[in-house]
């Protein structure tokens, strides 16, 4: 018999004491951070916060015809990890989860080899993302398979039902549904919204069983964007242009439509075009928008700039006469101008009818470089226009500082300053308003997801505008290019049933340090209808038309042949449309001017005859 030991009681004594010492911080590790821990972790697998996406805002035209949308759509998920612990659990083999794997990839039209191999590259994620764009009748039939760990995710994709038209107007998304170009990224704060978000409850299966009212933030979707853009004017002026470049084999054309009092902006158009819808599909040149990024020399198009301000000024009057000499003419420090067409004497009047260079630049002597610089910068070239679009160029117009005595003559015939079509749509829209400086309006308004209306100006306070040209001048100007559809440059474009006026222009395009290229031009026309009450005005340019092209088959490459038919049939296709009257009998030039044009007949005022069904058909067996 073992007696009592005292050092064997207290190693006893000790291991019973850190045995409860042991228990004890168990228990309070458990009953403290422990215990969080264990709570969060059945958080996370009995709760799923999800986000709730806002849905993005549409963009509607100015008769609230949609042009980018957003539709809700369905994203097939699965969860790897927990699909292979059901399986297993449920004591079915993996053969059988294949086999269930292999029906779902056929039902989403995949290779079930391509899925297979997925979620088993990613067998240890919780979130897979397997399907996008899910149709609901495909939604229908995965929830009736009832797999483990495969679920779908409501998301919305944007959509463009116009397909091309106003493409660099609208811009185009991502796929995380943020602008990437245009109104879309212009306006993506205001488009966008704010996510809300949601916690469900769900059981062994992963399936949603309860909600708390607590858990539930709703989402705050985007406001719709209403533009000023016409949809159908828009459409036909992209015709218009394709049509225009197509046929004389163009590299590219622009083409924009203002309303001359409001400065809203009707139609804008790029050729070559894109489809927002699928932005992969086109490069960054293709959707640049040159109508507001790329300035170019204008050419003729400028002259309207010089002249309107030199008749304000009283530097000249309509009915002066200039001695033109011929084609050609030397300024005082010998530099030679030249004309396509030569005439001894033109009329102020005609030189802008003609389009005479040596007229403009005996002009432009006389008004001398500082009145010149204020003149073409008053129009507002050289500066943006403020139009609500991203990347928007400033043009060029150097510094009067930087002028030489040979800008004096360049500038007049325009050269030596570089505009973008909206500067010159913008500028000319001053002629038909009557001397004003409107600023470009794309937006319309703003509409709230309560569908009320927060709208901006609908029409400027004309009192605000800068006037950069008093009205009677502006009258004058219109008259005196309506001649140019009548007796100019752009007669064989001459609308049979409004009062077009407008200029045309023909520029050699610079190659820098190699000088103007012979064959390469930019053929454009600016102008703007009725001339009575002008409602419309159009800038449209077309660059590099193909000269060779041109003269091989008897085609002009000039502007009054390139652009002034595809402008002035966007104009009376447009006034149609708009069930705009038609002009009345235009007025003759008054006697003290008339005495004094260049071969003058009051006949060929007349209006043309409309086209009658034979004479239709003959044009087109002309044509082909």
């Amino acid at each position: 018999m073992r007696t009592f030991s005292p050092a064997r009681a207290a190693f006893v004594i000790i291991i019973l004491c850190s045995c409860f010492v042991a228990l004890g911080t168990r228990v309070a590790y458990l009953q403290t951070y422990g215990r969080q821990q264990t709570i969060g972790r059945a958080e996370r697998q009995q709760h799923q916060n999800q986000v709730l996406r806002s849905r993005r805002g549409s963009i509607f035209d100015a008769n609230s015809m949609l042009m980018a949308g957003t539709v809700q759509t369905q994203t097939l998920y699965v969860d790897p990890k927990f699909m292979q612990q059901v399986y297993e659990g449920a004591g079915r083999s993996l053969v059988q989860m294949d086999d269930d794997v292999a029906a779902l990839a056929r039902l989403i039209d995949k290779e079930p080899f391509e899925i297979s191999k997925l979620l088993s590259d990613r067998a240890t994620s919780r979130f897979v993302k397997v399907a996008e764009n899910l149709d609901e009748p495909t939604c229908r039939a995965i929830h009736e398979m009832n797999l483990p760990g495969v679920g779908l995710l409501p998301e919305s994709a944007r959509t463009y039902p116009m397909g091309s038209i106003a493409a660099h107007v609208l811009g185009g998304s991502g796929k995380d549904g943020n602008g990437l170009e245009g109104i879309e990224l212009k306006f993506n704060k205001v488009l966008s919204g704010k996510d809300g978000q949601i916690r469900v409850l769900k059981d062994a299966r992963r399936r949603a069983i309860a909600t708390a009212a607590d858990d539930y933030v709703p989402p705050l979707h985007g406001k719709h964007v209403v533009l000023t853009i016409d949809a159908n004017i828009q459409m036909i002026v992209e015709q218009e242009l394709a049509d225009t470049c197509t046929k004389y084999r163009a590299q590219r054309g622009e083409a924009v439509v203002m309303n001359p009092t409001t400065g809203d902006v009707l139609a804008l158009a790029n050729w070559p075009t894109f489809n927002p819808q699928n932005l992969e599909d086109s490069t960054a040149d293709r959707r640049r928008n040159r109508v507001l990024t790329d300035p170019y020399e204008p050419g003729s198009t400028f002259k309207p700039f010089i002249t309107g301000p030199a008749l304000a000024l009283g530097v000249t009057r309509v009915n002066e006469v200039f001695p033109t000499g011929g084609k050609t003419w030397r300024t005082p420090y010998n530099r030679t101008i030249t004309d396509v067409h030569g005439y001894d004497r033109l009329a102020l009047w005609d030189v802008l009818v003609k389009s005479s260079n040596i007229g403009m630049a005996m002009l432009s002597e006389r008004m001398g470089n500082p009145r010149l610089y204020k003149a073409i910068t008053s129009f507002g070239f050289g500066r943006p226009t403020g139009i609500e679009l991203p990347g928007e160029d400033r043009g060029t117009v150097h510094p009067l500082n930087k002028w030489t005595k040979f800008s004096t003559d360049s500038v007049a015939q325009g050269y030596e300053v570089m505009v973008t079509p909206m500067q010159l749509a913008r500028a000319f829209c001053a002629y038909a308003n009557g001397g004003r400086l409107i600023t470009p309006r794309l937006v319309k308004g703003v509409l709230d997801s309560e569908g009320n209306i927060i709208a901006r100006p609908t029409k400027p306070n004309a009192n605000l505008l800068p006037e950069v040209i008093d009205p009677t001048s502006a009258a004058w100007m219109r008259r005196v290019m309506c001649d140019v559809m009548i007796r100019g440059t752009g007669s064989g474009a001459r609308s049979r049933t409004w009062n077009v006026f407008g200029k045309t222009g023909t520029a050699h395009i610079s190659q820098g340090l190699a000088g103007y290229a012979a064959d390469k031009y930019t053929s454009s026309f600016i102008g703007g209808a009725p001339a009575e009450k002008p409602e419309l005005v159009i800038a449209f340019i077309i660059h590099e038309p193909d000269r060779a092209f041109a003269v091989k088959n008897n085609m002009s490459y000039f502007g009054g042949a390139v652009a002034a038919p595809g402008a002035v049939a966007s104009l009376e296709r447009a006034l149609a449309y708009l069930q705009v009257p038609p002009s009345p009998d235009i007025t003759l030039p008054p006697p003290h001017v008339a005495s004094v044009l260049f071969n003058y007949n009051p006949k060929q005022y007349a209006k043309p005859k409309p086209k009658t069904e034979k004479n239709e058909k003959t044009v087109a067996t002309v044509k082909e």
